[in-house]
């Protein structure tokens, strides 16, 4: 049994492509893994007999043999970046010399891309949308741009970067990131400067939504309350200033609108199991500290 962290990636080939609807986008099956990131939509994707819509920014992943179809109107062609590779044998890829067999003849392919049982890999879907996920959307474009301007150590940067990105998929497939576009909005916006402090009313109005409806999403969406989630904004911003300024612990409390350093020390202690002071002296011990507390509150 392997995990995602063994995998051997080698990208054979990178190619863009304009579906159309022509009659070599119908069912067929690729001796190679095989990613598609569509920049728009709509159209149909079609694995194993299912079908799937596709829309904006939409990844398709394909396994070795997997029987697949596009179906996209002719009216309404869709543009896709391509990219096929090998995932465990970066020695002797299939991938660099792909073949396809297309309905109605027998599905049977004389040499396959190397496979592994590999529960994390097997979990990953055929079909994705990158729409929430900004960061791997450019990563993805940014591998396919390597791979066709590079000359020098093109296998070596490129098989690195794929790597990366696969296990950034894996985190951001299990992780809970928001997808409503409104919430995903309004998390950028605060993200940028928590110790605003908006009253979460103006959360509400900037979404374009009532309160409780607002709340429901929210909750639903990020798996916390909106206080819950303003709380743990600036207490990440705390970190950040004062692992990377030189402002006093007094300063740190009046940037984040504390009315004095007493409620924010006692905020920052309850979180991360430490004193602001403690943690500028030695915030890997923080670290560790807040990690026992996730812990005992998880058993909770």
């Amino acid at each position: 049994m392997r995990t995602l962290a063994m995998l051997k990636p080698h990208v054979g080939d990178s190619m863009p492509y304009l579906y159309d609807g022509s009659s070599n986008e119908g069912l067929r099956v690729c001796s190679v893994y095989a990613f598609h990131l569509f920049t728009d939509g709509p159209g149909e994707m079609e694995i194993e007999g299912v079908r799937y819509p596709i829309e904006k920014r939409t990844l398709v992943f394909l396994r070795p043999g997997q029987p697949h179809a596009f179906h996209i109107s002719p009216a309404h062609p869709l543009a896709s970046h391509n990219l096929y590779c090998d995932l465990w044998d970066a020695k002797t890829p299939v991938s660099r010399h792909r073949t396809f067999i297309y309905a109605p003849n027998p599905f049977s392919l004389p040499e396959l891309s190397a496979m592994h049982a590999c529960p994390e890999a097997d979990a990953l879907p055929g079909v994705f949308s990158l729409q929430p996920y900004p960061h791997l959307y450019e990563a993805f474009l940014h591998i396919v741009r390597q791979y066709n301007e590079m000359s020098d150590y093109r296998t070596e940067t490129v098989n690195s970067l794929f790597y990366a990105w696969l296990l950034s998929w894996h985190n951001a497939f299990h992780a809970k990131v928001p997808r409503d576009y409104r919430i995903v909005r309004l998390i950028r916006s605060l993200e940028l400067m928590p110790e605003r402090r908006e009253p979460v009313k103006e959360w509400w109005r900037q979404c374009g939504l009532k309160r409780t409806h607002f709340h429901e999403l929210f909750l639903r969406e990020t798996g916390m309350t909106p206080k819950a989630y303003q709380h743990r904004l600036i207490m990440r911003r705390a970190v950040n200033l004062i692992q990377e300024s030189e402002l006093s612990i007094t300063a740190v409390s009046e940037k984040l609108g504390y009315p004095s350093i007493h409620p924010f020390t006692r905020h920052f202690t309850a979180y991360y199991g430490i004193s602001p002071k403690q943690y500028r002296l030695n915030p890997r011990a923080g670290l560790a500290l807040n990690a026992q507390a996730r812990e005992i509150r998880h058993a909770k």
